[in-house]
This record gives C-alpha cells, sequence and structure tokens, in this order.
C-alpha cells in the first residue's frame, strides 16, 4: 500500500513538473522571443498551450514557429507523453490485478504490500470458522488459508479475504508474508496435514505467534510434542472445564 502511494505520489509530482517547465519555458519562448505564431501575454495562456500540448490534442490556435520553440515543443511533448503513459499504466495495472484475483482467488500485489501486522488463519475448521466472523465484525486485518476450495469460494463471496493454498506447500505459503503476521492460527481437519503445515509455517514464520486447536486431548498432547514456539489451544477442553466449574457452583 505504501509502495503504490509512493509510486502514485512520484508520478503526480513529476506530471506537474512538466506543465510547471512546459508552462514557464512557452511562457519566455514566447513574450521574449516570438516564438510562436501568435504573442503569449500571460501564464494562463501559457498553461493552455501546455496542457493541450501534453493531452495531445493541439488546437492549431497556437503554432511554434522558431526552431528553438519547435524543439522545446517536441521535448514537451515526449516527456509528457511519457511521464502520462507511465502513471496511467501503473494504476491500471494495480486495478486488473486486483480484478484477476477475484475472479481466481490469488493474492494481487496491491493485497500482498498490505499484508503486515495481520491475523493469518490456516484451514477451516470449526474454530477457525468462528473467528472470521467475530474477526470480520471488528474489521481486524485478517486472511484465510485452505485447501478447501468449496469453503474458499464461499467465504469469498460472503466478502472475507481466503485463498485456495495447499498449506503445506512451501513456494504457495511464501507469499502471504507470514512472516510479517502478527498471529497465526492453525485448525484443520486434517490432523496429518495440519503437522506438516505446523513444521512448514513455523520455518516461514519464526517471529511470529503460531497458535494451534486442538481437539482432544490426545491431539493436544502430540501437538505439545513438536516443541517450543507453537501455542496450543484445546477449546472444548476449555469449555469442560468452564462447565464443570458451573456445575460446581449449582451444588
Amino acid at each position: 500500500m505504501a509502495s503504490l502511494k509512493l509510486n502514485i505520489l512520484v508520478y503526480l509530482t513529476l506530471i506537474l513538473v512538466v506543465l510547471a517547465g512546459g508552462t514557464i519555458g512557452t511562457y519566455f519562448i514566447g513574450k521574449y522571443y516570438n516564438g510562436f505564431n501568435v504573442p503569449i501575454r500571460t501564464p494562463l495562456e501559457a498553461a493552455y498551450f501546455t496542457v493541450i500540448t501534453v493531452t495531445t490534442v493541439g488546437y492549431g490556435d497556437i503554432v511554434p514557429v522558431s526552431n528553438s520553440a519547435r524543439i522545446f515543443v517536441m521535448a514537451l511533448i515526449l516527456s509528457g507523453i511519457g511521464v502520462l503513459i507511465s502513471a496511467v499504466t501503473l494504476i491500471s495495472n494495480e486495478f486488473v490485478n486486483a480484478r484477476v484475483a477475484r475472479i481466481t482467488g490469488s493474492l494481487n500485489p496491491f493485497e500482498k504490500r498490505m499484508l503486515k501486522n495481520h491475523i493469518v488463519l490456516v484451514g477451516t475448521d470449526s474454530v477457525n470458522m468462528s473467528l472470521m466472523v467475530k474477526l470480520k465484525e471488528k474489521n481486524a486485518r485478517f486472511i484465510a488459508l485452505s485447501s478447501n476450495q468449496e469453503f474458499v469460494s464461499e467465504l469469498r463471496e460472503s466478502g472475507i479475504k481466503a485463498f485456495y493454498v495447499d498449506e503445506t506447500n512451501e513456494e504457495q505459503m511464501k507469499s502471504f508474508e507470514l512472516s510479517k503476521a502478527k498471529s497465526i492460527i492453525i485448525d484443520m481437519r486434517d490432523k496429518s496435514h495440519m503437522v506438516y503445515a505446523i513444521l512448514l509455517i513455523r520455518t516461514l514464520a519464526e517471529k511470529s505467534k503460531m497458535v494451534v486447536i486442538a481437539h482432544n486431548k490426545e491431539e493436544e498432547t502430540h501437538m505439545r510434542s513438536m516443541g517450543a514456539g507453537i501455542g496450543i489451544l484445546n477449546p472444548f477442553e476449555m469449555a469442560s472445564n468452564v462447565l464443570m466449574q458451573k456445575l460446581e457452583e449449582l451444588k
């Protein structure tokens, strides 16, 4: 995002420089050196000629007649068209990339630049599905990654930034800037697949906080055996403990 804004700011500055330079040059050549077929008496007339020249409108009411004026106008046209084409190409490419991403479900360069301090939900099991709703309500910056194409399509239709990806494919996972994520929450149905995903993500995002959702005591024990750097949450065990506490209070 910052890179796009910087590029746009650079091109806007260049356009203003071309217009200002063209206006000043036209004014002096037209007023003091009679370089055009009609006198250029005011800066407004010079600015008018510069704009219609750079935009290639060319009404023909003001025409360069001296060699110095012709050389100046050629330089103005080339520099103006070059800057305008570059600026239009940059902006149009961003919109085209965004449109392609909406159709294909891939991550476009604009979205990639925005991935920083975001939350990554890997997998579409029950806990992550519930988290997506809550995060969306709070307008949190997050993305969802899943190998379930049907779920991804449904999530994107509901306005969630979900992407179809093989969670164990290093090249695909790299593109989601996991190392810049604030936290990564893994909740997958296929537990063997989840183990490979955990190992890969721990390699790609060593400094990001990673939480794995365990759905039973056996899974929790297995995940804890994988070593440090992984937070384990067993929401079902937590819910059971809360219920037991409530039952004790009722006695």
